[in-house]
């Protein structure tokens, strides 16, 4: 990713920092990295040019630093996303579907798979490329979140699916095989090795992250997710209410056991504020993701409130318009899908 055009070859007088740019650069702190950033991250690139490249996806507003430097400013600074293809569970596999992403919940109705399609349009703004399998093959969202929910999936030669192309992120689901009122009646090994055909068979493009929206529960589709595929982490979703705090910490549990690395927790439905007068209330109490991520020492990506803007644009297929204005909501969201996205990377190195 590129989010501007690369500039000539500097010369190499021009590619050396100054002891004191140095200096200034070890004390810069980007959002979302615990730590200085590595030097080899900053590269001069002529006279009054510089870039930041990340070996993950982020927004342009991780430049603020670097711009509000009162030595580094005098640079016109670009960002470039080199997106590294992390380790993951089944080494033996090729990487062919870049960063597997589970999003997982212990329980049903805390809006799993509305996140899992805000995180992958946030991710694909950062000018990833982005994937979304809708593995919940008993009630699958996302045709209806992406929009055109009753065109199909076509094949190729391969007799590969090609899957559809929405708000710049590539989408698979059962739901485009099957008529919209049709039940999924199936057990739990057929159900799983369906959901393994729709994702070796699917002709995914090149991709930087791949996120799964998994059925809520820890049974069999979850656990042949987590043992036979090359997933990088998970995140579970939850909302703050204590009876779907229960069954979050269950699926912490399950995921640690086979191995998979929680790379973090959002609480959704965290609150609501009236439009109209600004009252907050907590409809389903305050705080309970945030306090099981520090309990279970997870990383916590983000609390994002109930917003009825949001579930409109869900339902008529509008998956970037929220994300396409300004809000507090897309801030919350972008701020998610960027911590993911470090954290991944943070994730790899600590297992090096």
């Amino acid at each position: 990713m590129k989010q501007k055009a690369q500039a000539k070859p500097a010369s190499a007088d021009e590619s050396q920092w100054s002891q004191d740019e140095v200096d200034a650069l070890g004390q810069i702190r980007l959002s979302n990295w615990p730590e200085a950033p590595p030097l080899e991250w900053f590269q001069r690139t002529g006279a009054q040019q510089a870039r930041l490249t990340l070996p993950f996806a982020a927004p342009a507003t991780v430049l603020t630093p670097l711009l509000e430097d009162s030595l580094l400013r005098r640079y016109d600074w670009s960002l470039r996303c080199d997106i590294r293809k992390l380790p993951n569970s089944q080494p033996d596999l090729p990487m062919i579907y870049g960063n597997v992403v589970l999003v997982a919940s212990g329980k049903g109705g805390v809006g799993k798979s509305s996140v899992t399609a805000q995180l992958a349009v946030a991710l694909a703004r950062f000018g990833a490329n982005v994937g979304v399998l809708d593995a919940d093959l008993y009630g699958p969202s996302m045709p209806t979140m992406f929009g055109q929910p009753e065109q199909k999936l076509v094949f190729n030669e391969q007799q590969k699916m090609i899957p559809h192309h929405r708000a710049g992120v590539h989408v698979s689901s059962l739901g485009y095989l099957s008529d919209a009122k049709d039940a999924a009646i199936w057990r739990g090994p057929m159900a799983s090795a369906a959901l393994q055909q729709l994702m070796r068979d699917t002709k995914w493009p090149s991709l930087d992250y791949l996120l799964v929206d998994l059925p809520p529960g820890t049974g069999d589709i979850q656990l042949t997710f987590a043992q036979k595929l090359p997933i990088t982490g998970a995140v579970i979703v939850t909302t703050p209410q204590t009876i779907a705090l229960a069954d979050a910490y269950k699926g912490i549990t399950m995921f640690r056991k086979v191995g998979v690395p929680i790379t973090g927790l959002i609480e959704n439905m965290s609150g609501y504020t009236c439009p109209q007068c600004g009252h907050h209330e907590d409809l389903f109490g305050h705080s309970g993701g945030a306090e099981a991520a520090a309990a279970e020492n997870v990383p916590l990506l983000g609390q994002w409130p109930l917003d009825r803007g949001l579930r409109e644009c869900l339902d008529a297929g509008q998956v970037d318009a929220i994300l396409a204005n300004s809000s507090v909501l897309s801030t919350t969201i972008e701020n998610s899908a960027a911590r993911l996205s470090a954290q991944l990377y943070l994730q790899a190195q600590d297992r090096v």
